[in-house]
């Protein structure tokens, strides 16, 4: 069966072709997504969603025409974030991503909306995440002028395609809007908790724990959106136990499967499909703090020299002969803090006139990137005695630098292989429209 994934990253939008008997990607093709839009706060982060459709609906006609027997279109993108639609369907404010700040900032008699959650019911919940959102818009009376409801700019795809005026939200998604405000056991948002939040509770989407079908697009099935965890995992792990997907992206992330509902501090625990559950942790600086990293040594070298190239070749370098040293500085990567503690920062201990370099820097910063998420990794495991031995490993941070996939096998004491689909969360996509239309 030939099927259609889309993935509308952060950054980048995604489609494949996938022959899924042969699991063969026949053709795949990324774009930039570039539509952030400028505001006058730091904290703010989003995005146009009609140019983000306007993209990834344009790549998918091309791809049709160039496969004419496709029969199946799937659906996945960056999680967390809303979008709000009217009556109509249409979208009526930006979309809201899952980078964006407003939760955590102190409006509210010195305090954030993450923290008036906290104290009012004892749930963790974290900025970014789109009930979060809403609820921030809620306090402030500023919840976008004719909207009815919300969903996810994966939700929003489809009800595009398909000419659906309300959204049909997987349970993957639906999740990621709130975490500990959404029930994974039963597939349902808590609307207690949030009526007693303040939150009227009729704007919230349909809510469906299966891949069902959307509706069509030129006569081909689409299905519901799953959250781009769910569709990499699938897409990478399938359904083997026993296994850790590890990505680097913009963040780091660690996803298991389970039988069990677990959570504790800085773990989620993900509606999958077929009933099992992802039990996930995530940093907010994988990738980006060795980006962070990257900036700084360029920076200077722009200073010193004139020269302003990517130093990422060099820094693998660097971090190789840094692994050598005997006694390594620790840095902590929490540079813009973690879900859980927004306030934290990273640091730098065990440094020594002799550890000090800049092959010891990039290696610590590596090793930290990496520790962060084996810390998470060993919360897991002490509360469900889930073992891991073997690592799969996704994203273009992990993919391209050997160091660092060195240092994940080492840590988690698991043989690690490099996901066989480049593009995880697409081919995911791919493969749960597959399974909807069976």
């Amino acid at each position: 069966m030939k099927s259609i994934g889309i993935d509308i990253g952060t950054t980048t939008i995604s489609l494949v072709v996938l022959d899924t008997e042969k699991k063969m990607v026949l053709e795949s093709r990324t774009i930039s997504n570039g539509t952030f839009i400028e505001t006058g706060n730091d904290w703010e982060r989003i995005q146009e969603p009609v140019k983000i459709i306007e993209k990834a609906v344009g790549v998918l006609n091309e791809l049709l025409a160039a496969h004419k027997d496709v029969e199946t279109i799937g659906l996945t993108g960056q999680m967390h974030g809303i979008v709000y639609l009217d009556k109509e369907g249409e979208c009526v404010s930006p979309l809201y991503t899952w980078q964006d700040g407003r939760g955590a900032q102190p409006e509210f008699d010195g305090k954030s909306i993450v923290q008036e959650v906290y104290e009012k019911t004892g749930l963790t919940v974290s900025t970014g995440f789109g009930l979060v959102t809403h609820l921030y818009h809620c306090r402030k009376g500023i919840v976008p002028e004719g909207a009815a409801t919300f969903c996810s700019i994966g939700d929003y795809l489809g009800m595009k395609l398909t000419g659906r005026k309300t959204p049909l939200v997987h349970a993957s998604n639906a999740g990621s809007f709130g975490l500990n405000l959404f029930d994974s056991e039963k597939g349902e948002f808590r609307k207690a908790v949030l009526e007693q939040l303040g939150m009227d509770t009729s704007i919230l989407p349909e809510v469906t724990g299966d891949v069902a079908v959307f509706g069509k697009y030129k006569g081909i099935p689409v299905t519901a959106a799953l959250g781009d965890n769910q569709a990499s995992f699938l897409g990478s792990v399938g359904f083997r136990e026993n296994t850790i997907l590890l990505n680097m992206g913009t963040g780091g992330q660690i996803s298991v499967l389970s039988d069990q509902l677990f959570s504790g501090e800085g773990i989620e625990a993900r509606p999958f499909v077929n009933g099992k559950y992802l039990l996930v942790g995530a940093s907010l600086c994988g990738g980006r703090a060795y980006a962070t990293l990257e900036k700084f040594f360029r920076r200077f070298m722009k200073r010193a020299t004139g020269n302003d190239e990517p130093l990422y070749g060099l820094l693998e370098e660097m971090a190789r002969e840094g692994k050598e040293q005997s006694d390594k500085m620790e840095v902590s990567t929490r540079f813009n803090g973690t879900r859980i503690n927004p306030d934290i920062r990273g640091g730098i201990t065990n440094l020594s006139e002799e550890n000090f370099t800049p092959e010891g820097l990039t290696y610590g910063v590596l090793h930290g990137m990496i520790k962060e998420l084996y810390d998470m990794y060993q919360i897991i495991y002490k509360a469900t005695g889930i073992e891991v031995n073997h690592l799969v490993a996704s994203g273009n941070g992990l993919r391209k630098n050997q160091v660092l996939q060195e240092i994940s096998s080492e840590m988690f004491g698991a043989e690690l292989s490099l996901a066989i689909y480049q593009e995880e969360a697409a081919c995911g996509a791919a493969v749960s429209s597959a399974m909807g239309i069976v």
